[in-house]
């Protein structure tokens, strides 16, 4: 089954004293791109995170945020009171204000306030690696959903460029007797006669030229591959992209043979829903 690149997963935990967010999204990339948003109180556990957002998404551009807001009354901000009153003091000295003024002007300055880095609690990351894990889960699940809605996709494109195919098969008869008509049309009209052996040698040898039997089975073959491709557990979006290219291979050299008006117009049809298919695989994970 295939997966999008394309994914959102949050989830919140709630604590006595912290309200914790985990949110997690991605988009298409050719490799893993993680951008993480962490609090500077857990960055020495962002390479442990991102080891975890690394196995379990694999690819694409993908944004990890935690965030973190205190509920309770708990702060690690403290007043640092020493600093405030020399700050005052020395103010006081410049000026003859109010001393609330002056301690407005005082919580300014540089180290007025301190902040207490508490050590990591071992049970409340634990609770963040848990919240990480479900996130994880949502964007799996999300990525899986959308997979879906382009494998369906992708089949009815696939199926919609080998009934193209049939008709190219069905009117190549008449698209050979055009290019013989046009021949001996353009045999006639120099006026001159023709060694009717060597005409029909050289006949031969421009159908020959034209023949697409082997562009008609390899292309074929190769929508077929892809069938098999979309529903292997091994699927992704480069081996879809390889066989695109062979059946836009195929496409163009029938395409370049065809040398009839009807023929090329289903070639483009062709054309065009492989293009759509090739858009949508690069979201394909």
């Amino acid at each position: 089954m295939i997966q999008s690149m394309t994914g959102y997963g949050k989830h919140i935990i709630q604590l006595p004293t912290k309200k914790i967010t985990v949110e997690v999204k991605s988009l298409n990339s050719k490799n893993l791109d993680l951008n993480t948003r962490i609090p500077s109180s857990y960055r020495e556990k962002e390479l442990q995170i991102r080891n975890l957002l690394a196995k379990s998404l694999s690819r694409g551009k993908v944004d990890f945020n935690l965030y973190i807001e205190m509920t309770g009354e708990v702060t690690n901000t403290q007043v640092n009171a020493a600093v405030v009153k020399e700050y005052i003091a020395q103010l006081r000295a410049v000026v003859n204000g109010d001393e609330t003024e002056l301690l407005k002007m005082a919580v300014r300055m540089p180290d007025a306030l301190k902040v207490e880095r508490d050590e990591i609690d071992d049970d409340e990351f634990a609770e963040i690696l848990k919240a990480v894990k479900i996130a994880l889960e949502e964007i799996n699940t999300y990525r899986s959903d959308e997979g879906s809605v382009l494998k369906k996709d992708f089949l009815e494109r696939i199926d919609s460029i080998e009934a193209l195919l049939k008709e190219v098969a069905e009117i190549d008869d008449e698209r050979i007797q055009n290019v013989r008509e046009r021949l001996h049309t353009a045999v006639s009209d120099l006026k001159e006669r023709v060694d009717e052996n060597r005409f029909e040698q050289e006949l031969i040898y421009y159908l020959e030229k034209y023949d697409i039997t082997e562009e008609k089975v390899r292309l074929q073959n190769h929508l077929d591959y892809f069938r098999e491709a979309i529903a292997s557990n091994d699927s992704n979006g480069k081996k879809l992209g390889f066989i695109t290219q062979e059946i836009g291979r195929e496409i163009n050299t029938i395409g370049s043979k065809s040398n009839f008006a009807p023929m090329q117009q289903l070639v483009v049809q062709m054309k065009d829903e492989l293009e759509k298919i090739k858009e949508q695989a690069l979201n394909v994970l």
